[in-house]
């Protein structure tokens, strides 16, 4: 009887507590959030490269370095307001869906994008120019705020477990294609119509391109379902609230009161303070993680070409075109990074990079200081390995860290408060500290910062790799799978149970077998 009830203690998995995904859904879902993001990041690619001029046309100033901490102060702007977004749309996402939500980022997106091609310059407009351009920024900071998040957590919940790393990859793909796009426009822009024709009106012809993508994107959103992990919630959570209770008077007011803590539990701000309370450990590990990948990101692509143009006086040219060769080497390399991290693990890719960070960015930027191309261009490879480290992993390490009924809240709230303050702030603050120190190394030494909290996160971070996502079920890929994974589970089950009980039995036979 005892073995009996150690058997049901250990409960084994049912076939229906696993899910078998389609493929068909899983890529459409992995497309069109990807999509998103790549939208998100051709703008930030756009105006990366186009910082000095859009310094010149927003901005005019007899300082070129006020310019251009000036156009960096607005791009910063955006980041400012993302905890906000992710404040109203993380919570919103855990309770009316992920799909809903993510068309609704799309829509702000491409119109705040779309609209900054049709600004007026300060040469027309005055001081209204600079005020609309921040007003753009801050609608795409708002809109963002629920992109990203929503984003991972909608492919973590659609991935297999065996597979969330590479198809979690395919995401950050999608950030460094878009990147790659909108500075290689710039690049083709910058050649073919001259510094002048860009300052005069080429600026806006990128911005005009996020209109198109922007209603490719939202169509394909709107077609996609919601994810299995958050129809399992939603059925949970309704099946847990008490409904209206027929009995005595004192059976109806205690079903009252549950109800009302069930609802205040599912509310925004309930939601907010059980995430702060209950699971503030995994927001710290997220906001180190997002840290060391942030400000690795935006130090290399949106930093980096102007660093090289108007700090070390490189041609603009040879410039963008060693950090586009940058880009594309790391979208040809995430996917292996994704699929090798389900294999060895999050938490040993995220260690390994975060140390490397540390040992070889002070090298990295010596050699992006050399003089001629080949040098900077192993400088700028070597930048583009760390950052792939952290770029492949991040899509599927950061959902997991959070269970399925607070997670795109969880995510959004921690991720954009970490990016808000050393992510997008990056550009800013090395240009102010290298404006005011005069120290071309400053770079190195913000990157190498960055690399320890990377470092000190991914030592406390818990593996996930393979496992189910807190709060949901396993996925596998095949029926197959399942049968043998429940198959697994009831034998794990019942060894377990058979270890319990003999060493309630014979408390000596686990010791003499270690003898």
């Amino acid at each position: 009887m005892l073995r009996t009830l150690l058997r049901r203690r250990k409960k084994s998995l049912n076939i229906e507590d696993v899910t078998v995904t389609d493929r068909p859904e899983v890529r459409r879902a992995v497309l069109a959030a990807a999509l998103g993001n790549m939208m998100e990041w051709f703008d930030f690619g756009v105006y990366a490269y186009m910082a000095v001029t859009l310094g010149r046309v927003f901005f005019p100033s007899t300082s070129p370095g006020a310019q251009v901490v000036s156009a960096f102060a607005t791009f910063a702007a955006a980041f400012l307001v993302r905890p906000l977004g992710g404040l109203v749309f993380g919570p919103l996402g855990d309770r009316i869906g992920r799909q809903r939500v993510l068309a609704a980022t799309m829509i702000m997106m491409a119109v705040s994008t779309f609209a900054v091609g049709f600004l007026p310059v300060y040469a027309t407009a005055g001081f209204v120019a600079p005020v609309l351009l921040l007003i753009c920024r801050l609608v795409q900071g708002f809109s963002t705020g629920g992109e990203y998040a929503g984003a991972t957590t909608y492919i973590a919940e659609y991935a297999p477990d065996t597979r969330r790393g590479f198809l979690g990859s395919w995401l950050d793909f999608g950030t460094f294609v878009g990147y790659a796009l909108g500075s290689g426009l710039v690049t083709v822009l910058t050649a073919v119509l001259g510094t002048d024709g860009m300052t005069d009106w080429g600026w806006r012809l990128p911005f005009l391109v996020a209109g198109p993508l922007g209603l490719i994107g939202l169509y394909m959103r709107i077609r996609l379902e919601e994810t299995p992990a958050f129809r399992a919630e939603t059925e949970a959570a309704r099946a847990r609230t008490p409904g209206a209770a027929s009995g005595t008077d004192s059976e109806e007011e205690e079903a009252e009161e549950r109800d009302e803590v069930e609802q205040a539990r599912q509310s925004g701000h309930g939601r907010l303070k059980e995430i702060f309370t209950r699971h503030w450990e995994a927001v710290l590990i997220c906001m180190g993680l997002v840290v060391v990948y942030n400000v690795t990101s935006y130090m290399v692509t949106s930093y980096l070409p102007t660093y090289m143009t108007e700090t070390l006086k490189k041609d603009a040219t040879t410039a963008q075109l060693l950090i586009l060769g940058t880009m594309v080497l790391v979208a040809l390399t995430i996917t292996v990074v994704g699929r090798s991290s389900d294999l060895w693990g999050r938490r040993p890719m995220f260690m390994a990079g975060s140390a490397a960070l540390i040992a070889l960015a002070y090298p990295s930027m010596l050699l992006v200081r050399a003089d001629g191309a080949l040098l900077p261009a192993f400088g700028c490879l070597i930048l583009g390995l760390l950052l792939v480290c952290f770029a492949g992993t991040a899509a599927a390490t950061l959902p997991a860290l959070f269970p399925t009924r607070l997670r795109y809240g969880a995510l959004s709230v921690s991720y954009n408060i970490s990016v808000s303050l050393f992510g997008g702030t990056t550009p800013l603050a090395v240009s102010a500290l290298l404006e005011t120190t005069r120290d071309v190394m400053i770079p190195a030494y913000y990157l190498m910062a960055a690399g320890v909290i990377g470092l000190v996160s991914a030592f406390f971070l818990h593996e996930t790799a393979g496992r189910p996502l807190r709060g949901s079920g396993p996925m596998v890929e095949t029926p197959e799978e399942a049968r043998v994974l429940v198959a697994d589970s009831r034998t794990e089950a019942g060894r377990r149970a058979r270890d319990i009980w003999l060493r309630l039995r014979h408390p000596g036979h686990r010791h003499h077998e270690d003898r």
